[in-house]
């Protein structure tokens, strides 16, 4: 009976969401003490995956031994710009689907599951990668395989895309990436390496940061990217219509453990929401020129309307990252 209830929650999930792109999403803005740093900047947005008007940056990344687990498709890429904080500051990052607007849907409501943000150098070395805020699930359901409450669905979403955490107390001063993530688990009852079409979804998005002042605390040892989760972890291969306390005999774990280490005695015990000012900047994307499917890099150029590309030129992508801290390229004036 039970079995087949939950697969008929999970076929109306499934329903819901036919669409490859409904509900997926990326970091679009981010605020530091409330105070918005432009749409983009800072922010290595992932690659689009075709061309317009139907190519889209907002795909997980599933492959949990892909490079891209780290800092998403062109993760590697340094962006022009690199936003300047202190220890202590409140950083808010702003998530979205379609838009920067408040009418966006921000992520589907089925993508239940947790959000983290991780700290490391910039470049990331072996161990690098510090966690220093999660959330997971945080109320059960009250009703028969109902999913409970969740950071990305019942918080973050719910707060038109905002995550917020602090940055650490006495930090070194130097050039970090923040790594944040959000983790979806509407299909993580199967595993990727066991059933390629579906299996928990990662969102990864790194922030390039300047970290000023004359704090002298480090990093301590943290994990790898990729090699930080793995297909069996409790907290990446999961059942949400478990997460209910209505079920007496459940034949399925009802708590959640959110994968990865735990949080670092250094970061903020708690998490700060400052009222946010204006946004700075677009919006909504702008039109894009490649695209990267299946390791090809493609290039073109428009004639009459953005669904006529002309393609110019292809290559090959493959990521490669510094082993050494290099200044981004500025912005030309």
């Amino acid at each position: 009976m039970f079995v087949k209830a939950r697969t008929l929650v999970a076929a109306l999930a499934a329903a819901s969401n036919l669409s490859l792109v409904q509900g997926h999403l990326y970091v679009w803005g981010v605020y530091v003490n409330g105070v918005d740093q432009g749409t983009f900047n800072g922010i290595r947005t992932p690659a689009y995956n075709g061309p317009p008007p139907r190519g889209y940056a907002n795909s997980p990344v599933k492959d949990l031994d892909s490079i891209d687990m780290r800092c998403n498709v062109l993760g590697d890429k340094q962006v022009p710009q690199t936003i300047k904080v202190a220890p202590g500051d409140n950083i808010t990052l702003d998530w979205h689907h379609n838009n920067r607007t408040k009418a966006d849907d921000v992520i589907d409501f089925s993508h239940h599951g947790p959000a983290l943000v991780y700290l490391t150098p910039d470049p990331p070395t072996e161990n690098s990668f510090v966690k220093i805020w999660e959330k997971g699930l945080y109320e059960y359901g009250s009703a028969p395989f109902a999913p409970g409450k969740w950071a990305t669905t019942s918080d973050i979403k719910a707060k038109n895309g905002i995550m917020n955490f602090r940055i650490p107390a006495g930090l070194k001063a130097g050039f970090y990436l923040v790594r944040a993530e959000m983790i979806a688990l509407h299909e993580a009852d199967a595993r990727f390496d066991l059933n390629p079409r579906r299996g928990a979804q990662f969102y990864p998005a790194c922030i390039q940061l300047h970290v000023a002042g004359d704090g002298q605390v480090e990093l301590p040892s943290g994990v790898s990217f990729p090699g930080a989760y793995k297909y069996s972890d409790p907290g990446v291969h999961y059942d949400i219509y478990c997460s209910t306390n209505s079920l007496a005999t459940a034949p399925c774990t009802t708590t959640y453990q959110i994968p990865g280490p735990t949080v670092w005695s250094g970061a903020w015990p708690e998490t700060t929401e400052v009222a946010l000012g204006p946004v700075s900047g677009e919006v909504t994307a702008p039109r894009w020129s490649s695209w990267i499917s299946n390791s090809v890099v493609t290039s073109a150029t428009f004639v009459g309307t953005p669904a006529a590309p002309v393609i110019i030129a292809t290559s090959t992508y493959s990521a490669s990252w510094s082993q050494k801290y290099s200044a981004p390229t500025p912005t030309a004036a």
